[in-house]
C-alpha cells in the first residue's frame, strides 16, 4: 500500500503540468489599416486617439462633470456591476478550492443494536452498544489531467469578463449622462428661441392691430399675426414638458428622485476638441471593454474544453482518517482507541450512455458561439466608430451651412417686415419669412446638439476613459476605475 501511495505521489508530481485541451490563443482576424471616414491624422500622431483623453478632459462643462461624478458614485447599474464582480470573485474562490486538500473534523456518537437475524454477535460481546468516533478526515483529488486547473482558469476568465463588463457600464454611463445633458441644453435653447420668437411675434401683433386701427392693415393681417404668435406659444409648454422629463431622466442616472438639474455652459458655448483622431483600429481590441469582455468569455469556453476532455480519464483521490474510536467513553482517550486509515480511490468512467461525449460536444458548440460573439463584438465596434466619425464630420459641415441659412433668414425676415411696413408687400411675406426663421433656428439647435452627441458616441465607440490595461481578477473595480486604469493580469 505504501508503495502504491509513493508511486501515486511521484506520478502526480510528473503530471502536474499536464492539462488536456488547447491553450488559449487570440484569434487572428483581418483588421482594417484605418477607420472608414477617419480624417488623415497629423504627422507623428497616427497612433493617437481621442480615447486617450480622460472624459473630464473632453467634456469641460463644470456642471456636466459634477453630474458624471455623482453618477459614477451612485448609479444603480454601477452598483449592480460591482456586486456581480464580488459574486464572480467568490465563485472563483469556490472553484479554486478544489485544487487543495480538504481536511475536516469528523465525529460520531451513536447507540446501535445489531440484528440477530442477520449477524451473529461475537461470544461475550453484546449485540447492542455505543459507537464513539472523532478524528480528522482527508480528501484530495489529484489533478493529473488538469480538469480542476482548467475549471479554475475558466472561473478566473469569467471574473475578468465581469470586471470588463463593469468597465463597459462605466463608459456607457459617462456617455449616457453627457448625451442626456447635451439634449437638455438643446431643449433649453429651443425654449429660449420659442420664448424670444413669442415675444417678437407678440410685439408684431400689437403693431399690426395698431395699423388696423389706422386703416392700414386688414383683418387678414391680424389673423396671420395671431397664427405666428399661437404657433410659438403652443411650442413653449411642449418644450417645458420635454425639459422636465429630460431632467428626470438625468436624475435617474444619478440614482436621485425627480428634480431640477443645474446647468452650466449653454449649447452654443460647449467646447469642441481641435481634432478628433480615431487612432489605429488594432488598438480598439485592447481598449473597448465590451471586446475584452467577449474575449474573456472566449477564454473561459476554451478552458472548459480541456475540463470536459479530462472526464474521459480516471480520477485519482487520496483519502485518509486519523482519530479515536471506542464503544466506551472512559476508554475513548486511551492509546488503544487510536485509529487511522489511508487509501487511494480510482474512478474510471466505463458506461454513462454517452453523457461525457455529449458534454464535450456541448462545450465545443459553446466555444463556437463565443468565438462568433467575439468576432461580432469587434465588427460592431468598427461600425460604431465609423458611424460616429461620419456623423460628427457631417454634422459639423451641416452646422456651418445651417448657420449661413439662419443668417440669411434673419436678414430676409427684417427685409420682409420693412417692406410690409412700407406698404410694398402683404403680411404673407412677413409670415412666411418669420416661420422659416423660427424653423431654421430650431434646426440649428438640433444640429449643434447632434454634433456634440456624435462626439460623445465617438468617444464611447473608441472605448475612451483609461489606458487599455487588464483587470486583476483580484479585487473588485470601483467606480474610480473609469478614471484610473486597472492593473495587468
Amino acid at each position: 500500500m505504501m508503495r502504491l501511495m509513493a508511486f501515486t505521489a511521484v506520478a502526480a508530481t510528473l503530471l502536474a503540468g499536464c492539462m488536456l485541451g488547447p491553450d488559449y490563443q487570440r484569434p487572428t482576424l483581418p483588421l482594417p489599416a484605418q477607420y472608414r471616414d477617419a480624417e488623415p491624422p497629423a504627422p507623428g500622431r497616427e497612433a493617437f486617439s481621442l480615447a486617450d483623453l480622460q472624459w473630464f478632459e473632453l467634456f469641460r462643462d463644470d456642471s456636466l462633470q459634477a453630474l458624471v461624478h455623482t453618477a459614477l458614485q451612485q448609479n444603480y447599474d454601477v452598483r449592480i456591476a460591482v456586486a456581480r464582480i464580488t459574486e464572480a470573485q467568490a465563485q472563483l474562490g469556490v472553484t479554486r478550492s478544489f485544487l487543495f486538500p480538504q481536511l475536516d473534523v469528523h465525529g460520531t456518537a451513536s447507540h446501535d443494536r445489531i440484528s440477530e437475524e442477520r449477524f451473529l454477535a461475537a461470544p461475550g460481546r453484546p449485540n447492542e452498544g455505543n459507537t464513539l468516533l472523532l478524528g480528522l478526515s482527508l480528501f484530495y483529488e489529484l489533478d493529473l489531467w488538469g480538469r480542476l486547473r482548467r475549471e479554475t482558469e475558466a472561473a478566473r476568465a469569467e471574473l475578468l469578463s465581469t470586471e470588463w463588463a463593469q468597465r463597459a457600464v462605466l463608459v456607457t454611463l459617462v456617455a449616457d449622462v453627457a448625451q442626456a445633458y447635451f439634449e437638455l441644453r438643446q431643449l433649453d435653447l429651443d425654449l429660449e428661441i420659442a420664448k424670444r420668437t413669442f415675444a417678437s411675434r407678440e410685439k408684431s401683433l400689437r403693431l399690426t392691430r395698431s395699423r388696423q386701427e389706422q386703416g392700414v392693415a386688414t383683418r387678414l393681417d391680424i389673423r396671420q399675426a395671431e397664427n405666428l404668435l399661437y404657433t410659438a406659444a403652443a411650442r413653449i409648454p411642449d418644450l417645458e414638458r420635454l425639459i422636465t422629463q429630460k431632467e428626470n431622466e438625468i436624475r435617474l442616472l444619478l440614482a436621485l428622485p425627480p428634480g431640477d438639474i443645474r446647468r452650466g455652459l449653454p449649447l452654443t458655448e460647449q467646447p469642441f476638441p481641435p481634432e478628433v483622431p480615431a487612432g489605429l483600429p488594432a488598438a480598439l481590441l485592447e481598449r473597448r471593454p465590451d471586446i475584452r469582455r467577449a474575449e474573456e468569455v472566449l477564454v473561459a469556453a476554451n478552458a472548459r474544453i480541456g475540463a470536459a476532455k479530462a472526464l474521459y480519464f480516471p480520477r485519482f483521490s487520496l483519502t485518509g482518517f486519523l482519530g479515536l474510536e471506542s464503544d466506551d467513553l472512559k476508554h475513548f482517550a486511551s492509546a488503544s482507541a487510536r485509529t487511522w486509515t489511508i487509501g487511494l480511490d480510482i474512478l474510471q468512467p466505463i458506461f454513462n450512455a454517452g453523457r461525457i461525449r455529449s458534454i464535450n460536444e456541448a462545450e465545443a458548440a459553446r466555444l463556437l458561439q463565443t468565438l462568433a460573439q467575439y468576432e461580432q463584438a469587434i465588427q460592431t465596434a468598427f461600425r460604431e466608430v465609423s458611424d460616429a466619425l461620419v456623423g460628427y464630420r457631417k454634422s459639423r459641415e451641416q452646422r456651418v451651412q445651417q448657420e449661413l441659412l439662419v443668417a440669411a433668414l434673419v436678414d430676409s425676415s427684417a427685409l420682409a417686415t420693412t417692406r410690409f411696413l412700407g406698404g410694398l408687400d402683404s403680411y404673407l411675406q412677413v409670415l412666411d419669412a418669420d416661420r422659416q426663421l423660427f424653423d431654421a433656428e430650431l434646426e440649428l439647435a438640433r444640429i449643434r446638439a447632434s454634433e456634440l452627441l456624435n462626439l460623445v458616441q465617438l468617444y464611447k465607440a473608441l472605448g475612451g476613459g483609461w489606458t487599455p490595461e487588464q483587470p486583476t481578477a483580484a479585487a473588485p473595480a470601483t467606480t474610480a476605475s473609469v478614471m484610473s486604469p486597472p492593473s495587468q493580469r
